[in-house]
């Protein structure tokens, strides 16, 4: 294990270097966006809700040209990474701790012409690889989550930002309005003793010297993403043997179910978090 790594990133690490994780999110969730999606109806395809969700974080961000840096934590296939250069004409350092994952961002940034300008970084956001104030916005959808060390993840990020810059993210996260047996399933099938809030969030980085701009609350999306994710996996099951075992789908159908009855009980809370560095003047 790296020094660099904790266990629960380690686990991680290990499960989107799968054979079968990464069969899984290539075929049944695109192999692009591996995050939430934001649906405009209840038979959506994941992708296009999945892009979706990028388009509007994106909107987020401000005063980003073609000589802006942003860091992208937990960066997976580099969907985001790729849209965000393409967009703002930026560079985007695609930091992900997933080699299969990383080489896959590779190849697909060369062939769309993007090569130049996404760099992907193998790493940890625990202990990002970058100078001190040197990126102009982080960027991070759905990752923070598999970190045991939410509040170092932080830090990390209001470190390298410059002042000014921009921290956008989502992360499934607890309500608070349920005790653990209620989301003892959903800990249990991710390896994590406890998620994140809202508030958590707001907390924690408001101690590392970021000042908070907005929480934009979307949790029906989350039950809704699952679900979706859950009957096309079903759907899709004979067309995955020989990628994806069977174990493996039966313990995923039941992961995803677990997700979206802990959300219909309350119990979840995921949406758009934004965080700013404070100027140097502030």
């Amino acid at each position: 294990m790296s020094e660099n790594y904790s266990e629960v990133v380690q686990t991680a690490r290990d499960y989107y270097n799968s054979d079968d994780a990464d069969n899984f999110y290539l075929h049944i969730w695109g192999g692009e966006d591996i995050h939430i999606g934001l649906y405009e109806s209840e038979r959506e395809d994941i992708a296009s809700a999945s892009r979706r969700t990028v388009e509007r974080l994106a909107d987020r961000l401000s005063k980003l040209s073609k000589g802006s840096r942003i860091l992208d934590i937990g960066s997976g296939y580099g969907g985001a990474a790729r849209y965000l250069a393409k967009r703002f004409g930026c560079t985007v350092v695609a930091l992900n701790l997933a080699e299969k994952e990383n080489q896959r961002n590779r190849e697909l940034s060369e062939a769309a012409g993007l090569g130049h300008l996404v760099d992907v970084v193998d790493g940890s956001f625990e202990a990002i690889p970058l100078e001190d104030s040197s990126v102009d916005a982080v960027w991070s959808q759905d990752a923070i989550l598999h970190s045991g060390k939410r509040d170092q993840v932080i830090a990390e990020v209001a470190r390298v930002l410059k002042p000014g810059g921009e921290f956008v993210f989502t992360d499934p996260m607890e309500s608070g309005n349920c005790g653990r047996d209620d989301l003892a399933p959903v800990l249990a099938r991710i390896h994590l003793d406890s998620l994140g809030s809202p508030e958590f969030y707001e907390r924690t980085a408001k101690s590392k010297g970021l000042k908070f701009v907005a929480w934009e609350e979307k949790t029906p999306q989350l039950i809704r993403h699952y679900g979706r994710v859950r009957e096309e996996l079903a759907a899709q099951r004979k067309g995955l043997t020989g990628k994806v075992s069977e174990e493996y789908i039966d313990r995923m159908l039941t992961g995803l179910g677990n997700w979206v009855t802990a959300g219909e009980k309350g119990c979840l809370a995921w949406g758009f978090l934004h965080f700013k560095k404070p100027e140097n003047d502030d």
